[in-house]
This record gives structure tokens, sequence and C-alpha cells, in this order.
């Protein structure tokens, strides 16, 4: 019997609640953002720990939700040197998960061998780590774990605390805390680990202001960006994003299409060492196998890395708004294949087009790509008015939507989404104005259901709407001088209170007979005052 969506939202709602409560007490002096690490990699660790228990028991007929209760064969109970005694058996395990675990230093083993003495908690860790990071060395796995825990420093004196012992007492507060959570690998109606993740995320995302929205995009966003790109399609051979942050965007297209209908995997690219490193936890928490995913560590403009894996059937992307790079200082940019057809390159302050035009060279004949992008891509001069140029006349832009403002975290600005095709049946690009598409969630706009249904119908219909969307050929798209803003083409609704000036005259020359007869009433009390005195 499949779960209830009221089922679901108790444990979701009960899920979250613990959360936020272990995540407050834990952090204490330390900032949230600086903390997560510890948080998301406990949970991670715990996360890999079932995962391959629950994979080892159920080859031996054990519920490993009840296995290490009592079950004295479940693999939680047996002893590392039992296991060293089948080397084959240890190979294949890790063929198919691509990591291995030994029994003793499984997360809920090392929280049990510390309950009473915590004094060498970061070293066994710190071991733990290393051992499960040495398991794919010469493996098919290797660039997936390799590093994964480094941004998970045991003996961080500014994190943790000044001596050994307050370190060690507050790592196993942390473990202690991820270990009561309600989470059990494959006993869940929710992707337990993967929702906990995301709250967290969220979570931290929100409080950490600006630096929280490199790291981020929310949830709703991101699936509106999977819809669009998967409409119309049961199946895409590769997801990819090219500054890919935590993952969410690429994962969206496991929940709306279901991660066997991409066919060749997700992936992606990050230049930020700890974004890269809860990519890789991020897939591997929601259950992405390790053959399944490929993300790398580099600047995409400048060293991309999955020159062999290109074109890409789907393409999402939330990329940093108007950051620097090298541009035109580099005269061999203008010669590479991805930027030279537009004739120049994205200015040196501005990148974002250079993100756009990397994307689009990467997308495949059949495909679909949808960026999240800054409000004056759509309208600046100069290169990017260019670049612009040649996407319109080459007839790549499919469909800009203007977003609410206050969706992401650290910005309250309005941003809008291009989406990009090189198939498009006719010249006209499709504006929808999405702005009033929000509810206001304490602080913040979000994206409901219903407002991404509404986007998504638009997008599909691709219909005039008065006030909302409107289909624009090339050649208005030329006489505006090539500016894209949704509010050069959709007249936005007048919601000021209408007023029937002629009642309005009426009821004003009322008042002023009103007060005309009181002036003389007045003055008629006053004079016979003055009389009497």
């Amino acid at each position: 019997m499949l779960p209830t969506p009221q089922t679901r939202d108790t444990q979701r709602n009960a899920l979250h609640s613990t959360i936020w409560k272990v995540a407050n007490d834990l952090r204490g002096s330390v900032d949230g953002w600086d903390f997560k690490m510890y948080v998301l990699g406990m949970l991670f660790y715990r996360f890999i720990s079932e995962n391959l228990a629950a994979h080892i028991n159920a080859k031996q007929g054990i519920d490993s939700h009840t296995g290490g209760g009592g079950e004295p064969n479940a693999y939680e109970n047996l002893s590392d040197e039992e296991i060293d005694k089948y080397p084959k058996n240890k190979e294949g395990i890790i063929e198919e998960k691509g990591f291995f675990i030994y029994p003793s230093q499984l997360f809920c083993n090392v929280l049990k061998f510390h309950a009473q003495d915590t004094t060498n908690l970061n070293q066994t860790l710190s071991n733990a780590f290393a051992k499960i990071e040495e398991s794919t060395k010469d493996t098919k796995s290797e660039s997936d774990f390799k590093g994964l825990f480094n941004d998970i420093d045991v003996n961080s004196s500014k994190n943790l605390g000044e001596t050994l012992l307050k370190r060690n007492e507050k790592l196993y507060k942390v473990m202690q805390a991820i270990g009561q959570l309600d989470l059990h690998y494959n006993n869940n109606t929710i992707d337990a680990f993967g929702d906990a993740y995301e709250y967290l995320m969220r979570m931290y995302a929100s409080s950490a202001g600006k630096s929280g929205g490199e790291f981020f995009t929310p949830q709703e966003v991101s699936r509106l960006l999977a819809r669009l790109v998967s409409y119309g399609k049961k199946s895409v051979n590769k997801v990819y994003d090219p500054a890919c942050g935590s993952g969410s965007l690429l994962l969206q297209f496991a929940k709306v299409l279901g991660s066997a209908n991409v066919k060749q995997g997700f992936f992606g690219q990050e230049i930020n060492p700890t974004s890269y490193n809860l990519c890789r936890i991020n897939m591997l928490l929601h259950d992405v196998g390790f053959e399944n995913f490929d993300i790398a560590l580099s600047d995409t403009l400048l060293e991309p890395k999955h020159k062999d894996d290109e074109p890409f059937d789907a393409i999402v992307s939330n990329p940093p708004y108007s950051t620097k790079w090298i541009g035109d200082d580099d005269p061999k940019l203008i010669n590479d294949p991805r930027f030279a057809p537009a004739g120049v390159l994205a200015p040196k302050n501005y990148a974002d087009l250079a993100f756009t035009m990397h994307m689009l060279s990467w997308l495949s004949p059949s495909g679909t790509c949808a960026i999240v992008e800054f409000p004056g891509v759509l309208y600046r001069g100069g290169k990017e008015k260019q670049i612009r140029k040649y996407l319109i006349d080459n007839n790549f832009i499919d469909t800009i939507i203007q977003l609410p403002d206050n969706l992401f975290f650290g910005t309250n600005i309005a941003t809008s989404i291009i989406v990009l095709k090189k198939n498009k049946p006719n010249m006209h690009t499709l504006f929808i104005d999405a702005s009033e598409q929000f509810t206001k969630v304490t602080k913040k706009n979000i994206l409901e259901p219903s407002h991404i249904d509404t986007i998504v119908n638009a997008y599909a219909k691709r219909e005039d709407v008065e006030y909302f969307s409107r289909l624009v050929s090339v050649e208005e798209i030329r006489d505006s001088d090539y500016n894209l803003s949704v509010s050069t083409y959709i007249t936005p609704k007048d919601t000021r209170e209408l007023i029937d000036i002629t009642a309005l005259n009426a009821q004003i020359a009322q008042i002023v007979e009103k007060q005309a007869t009181l002036r003389v009433q007045i003055n008629s009390i006053i004079k016979e005052l003055e009389e009497t005195n």
C-alpha cells in the first residue's frame, strides 16, 4: 500500500522539528553556516553506514532495521577479523556499493563504543573516514569519494573547542543527536535522509544570508526548472549543471522523471570545494549510485571537465550572479568553440552570459536548457546586447519567465529564467510574467505547487493571456533593441482602485455645499454670542 500524503507530511514535519532543535542545540556559539558540515557530514556518515549494513544484511536474509538489535549475524554485530577472512566478499561489496566500512567503523558502533569515553573519538572518526576513502582507491568510485570528508575537520579548535576534550565532547553530541533522529534506511514513507539533508541546507542557507545562496537553490525553483526542461519527455539521456552547488537542481530530475529515466546519469561541475563535497554527499544521500553521477571540481568557464560527455538532453543551472571572470584578458577564449559563435565575450564583471553560451554549446539538438538569470542580463547594453542579438537572431531563446522577487537566500531581487532550445519550430519567443505567482512564508516568498503548475501550463500552451503571457515575434524583439525584459512585452495588470470621476465630483460638490451651510450656521451662532455679550 502506498503511503498517504498525511503520513508523509506527518513524518516529514516531525523530522524537521527534530532537526531544527538538534541543529540549534548543537551549534551554540558556532556560526550555523560554519557548523553545517559537521551536522551534514555526520548525517552522511550515518547514511552510508546504514546503507552498507542494509545491503550486506539483505544478502543474508536479515531485516537490517531489527538486525542490529539482536541478530548475531547482522553485519553491525560482526568483528572486523571475521570480515578479513573473506577478502573476496569485501571486493564484491566495493564493486557493488563503491565503498566499504568495517563493522567497528560503522556510525552506530563508533557511537556505542564512545558512549562512556569520548577521549579518542576524533582519532577514531579520522581513521574511519580515511579507511572509507582508502577502500575506493583504484576503483571506479574513487573520484566520487576522494576528499569527501575533508570539510569535516575533527580537530578544528575554531569550530569544536580549544581543548581536545571539548572537541571530542562536541563531536559526540553531534553524533548522538544525529543517531537519535528517526531515520532508518529503506524504512520510511519519505526519502528521510535526503529530506533531512535538504531541510538542513535550507535552514543553514536561510540563517547564513548571502553566503547561503551560493550553495542552495530552493527546492521549488529547482522543481520548476526540472519540469520545464523535462516537459513532454519520459526520459533524458543525461542531466548537466555547470555550476551545480549542492546538486539540488540535478536531483530534481530523479524526483520528476525518476532516476531510472535519466539514462546515462547526472553530470555537474563546481568551483567551490565545499559545495563540490556537498553535491557528492547529496547524490549519495539520495541513493544515486556512484556509477550514475560525475561531479567535477574546477572553473567551468576556463576548465570544463565534461567535454567527452556532451551534448546533454537536459541542462539546468543557477550560475553565480554577475561574477567576475577573465574574459577578453585571455585572447584565446574568443576562439573557444563555446564562446566564438557570438563574436564577443561576456564582460569581465558579468560572466552570466558566458555560462549561457557554454550551456548552449553543450546542449543537444533536441535538448532543453533552463537557466536562472540576473535581471541585468536581459537589458544591459554593450557586449551582453551583442550576445543577446546572437541568441535571438539564431532562434535559440525559447522562453523568458519573470519570477517573483525574494525567492532566493541572499537576494531579494526578482530573477528570471531563460529557456534555450536548438529545435524551435518558429521564430517566436514566449514571455511569461510569473511575478505574482507566490505565497509569502515568514520573510521569504515561495512557489507553491499550484504556482509551478500555472507556469508550466503557460509554457506548454504558448498562448497570449492578458497580463500574464505573450508570444512575441523576432521582429518585435529586434524593434525593441533586443531587450528581453518581460515588462517590455507584457503590460502588468493595473491593480489600482477604479475611481468614478463623475460620482467623485458630485460627492465633492455635496461636501462643499454642506461646508458652506455649516459656515453660515457657525457665523450666525458667533454673531448671536457677540450680541449677547
